[in-house]
């Protein structure tokens, strides 16, 4: 072990990275080995890349956004029925699978353990995890088949998930044959200077890479070769915090298919002009979402000759991809996306460091990033209220928080 600790510290020498040794001879073996481990897998051209880039602005001034064409479900009248029943085939045929993002921590609620374990105050107080189980239950009664269930988890939440699911008996699904788990990637966090963070617990202090990590996670964790084996076809991608989640629809997959595109994605109509959402649109000529801090107000509240918002389809996080879209998207990574926040960590004299304020880089990569990968992809506008209930905030703070999604859930499912 020590022939490797030398040949990794010439290593981190030559990036300005070899602090990450200096605790090294306080770790008991078995964190010894974790951190050699951590070094050895760590792409230290890409860090160095990713610092210079926090010194970068990002402008986008040269790049040509344009509106993106939707369908909108509501006025589908003869044609609902026909991609319908063309997805209602593909789903039969075990075509489908649904993947739920669920790395995050349910901290902004105050719940201590992973997100899809919160009880959103439902009378029967299912969890997260249970409402959308509930929801591939309904499908499998409908369809007379199981919907594969693949969950992506985090390093730090993974365990206490699936301890979660045992406990539950997996809400009916069985485990390795149609109920799996897989772990988000993670990249270090970095000071100001471009140093590598060490955690509280001497190891390298890693941050989840973004939903935008799902398709190289789905690729590298061997997913997608399992899907391929079952034969799957389409997967219908979206977050753990949408209560009402429509995972299993015949309609959007119908509409994929006889359109032949690889992407199918649902949106709904911005509550208004300056709503703080991402939007479809394409840019340079593919589809894309620009975020809200992109668009100018003129953008912002231009109509068609409908009067409809040209830039008006909010992206729902509850997108569907043909297997090999992801195998494509996950071949290289996404561009990273910055974010300055609050890092604990160990200084160089082993001292435990709790800032008061921002302090390091997190990189996170875009689910919607990789859009720009296919030619086309078929936007469903779908209402709002029958399909998006997300759980992010407290309740203090009044909106997409646990009580309008309970709400919201009650509401679509008729429950006094």
């Amino acid at each position: 072990m020590d022939e490797k600790k030398e040949e990794l510290k010439s290593i981190l020498k030559k990036y300005g990275q070899e602090h990450l040794l200096n605790h090294y001879e306080t770790l008991d073996e078995k964190h010894k080995k974790e951190l050699l481990n951590q070094i050895e897998t760590l792409n230290l051209e890409l860090i160095t890349s990713l610092y210079k880039n926090t010194k970068k602005e990002e402008k986008n001034e040269n790049d040509k956004i344009t509106p993106i064409e939707y369908m909108d479900k509501e006025k589908l009248y003869d044609d609902y029925k026909y991609f319908e029943n063309i997805g209602k085939k593909a789903i039969k045929e075990r075509k489908l699978a649904a993947v739920t993002m669920a790395g995050g921590q349910g901290t902004r609620l105050g719940h201590n353990g992973p997100k899809g374990t919160y009880d959103i105050g439902l009378d029967s107080h299912k969890s997260l995890f249970e409402l959308l189980s509930d929801h591939l239950k309904e499908a499998e009664k409908k369809y007379e088949v199981v919907i594969p269930w693949f969950i992506m988890t985090s390093r730090e939440n993974n365990k206490a998930t699936i301890e979660f699911f045992e406990k539950n008996k997996y809400f009916g699904y069985q485990k390795e044959k149609n109920i799996f788990f897989f772990i988000q990637g993670e990249l270090p966090m970095i000071d100001t200077e471009g140093k590598i963070l060490i955690g509280e617990d001497g190891l390298i202090k890693q941050a989840a890479d973004g939903h935008g990590g799902i398709y190289e996670s789905l690729v590298k964790t061997g997913m997608t070769k399992k899907m391929r084996e079952m034969g799957i076809e389409w997967v219908f991608i979206g977050g753990v915090d949408n209560c009402l989640a429509k995972m299993v629809d015949p309609v959007l997959m119908g509409i994929a298919i006889d359109k032949k595109v690889t992407v199918a994605c649902k949106s709904a109509v911005k509550a208004n002009p300056h709503e703080k959402v991402g939007v479809f649109c394409k840019r340079n000529g593919k589809p894309n979402v620009i975020e809200y801090s992109e668009i100018t107000e003129e953008m912002a509240e231009e109509t068609d000759e409908k009067g409809e918002l040209l830039y008006g389809e909010s992206h729902l996080l509850c997108n569907l991809f043909r297997v090999d879209a992801i195998e494509r998207m996950g071949a290289n990574p996404l561009p990273y996306h910055i974010a300055y926040k609050k890092a604990t960590y160990l200084d160089q004299n082993g001292e435990v460091i709790v800032p008061t304020s921002p302090n390091a880089y997190k990189f996170e990569a875009f689910l919607f990033d990789a859009f720009g990968e296919v030619d086309d992809m078929a936007i469903l506008r779908v209402k709002r209220e029958e399909e998006f209930a997300p759980v992010k905030n407290a309740d203090s703070v009044g909106v997409d928080c646990p009580k309008t999604a309970r709400e919201l859930y009650k509401k679509f499912h008729h429950i006094n």
